[in-house]
């Protein structure tokens, strides 16, 4: 069809999570090492306009709100000036149990809040 597939907008948004967390200092390495991870709780898309193969696209990613456990991130995608979706998504920090855990406060930036 000519179409960028929905499910790859959701690796978009990971890699704007990523690089957004390396950006402010983070260090997926460093959580690791604290037996701490991301996972995501929920996502939330609002598909406005396809994405063509081809297109070059820009993502924007922030973190909206962030809480002792969670980070909420809002992303916008798009064409040009054309908004093609937006997202939210809720992060939690666990252990290697599942468990939720607090965010170290060196870990992420606070410019959420």
């Amino acid at each position: 069809m000519g179409l960028l597939h929905h499910s790859n907008f959701l690796v978009y948004f990971e890699i704007g999570r990523t690089e957004l967390f390396r950006a402010q200092g983070g260090s997926y390495r460093r959580m690791e090492e604290l037996g701490l991870f991301f996972v995501v709780a929920s996502i939330n898309v609002k598909f406005k306009r396809p994405a063509k193969y081809d297109d070059v696209l820009t993502l924007t990613t922030e973190i909206a709100k962030q809480t002792p456990a969670k980070l909420i991130h809002q992303y916008q995608l798009k064409r040009g000036e054309e908004l093609l979706c937006e997202a939210e998504s809720v992060i939690a920090c666990v252990d290697t149990e599942g468990l939720v855990q607090r965010i170290p406060d060196d870990l992420v930036s606070r410019t959420g809040e």
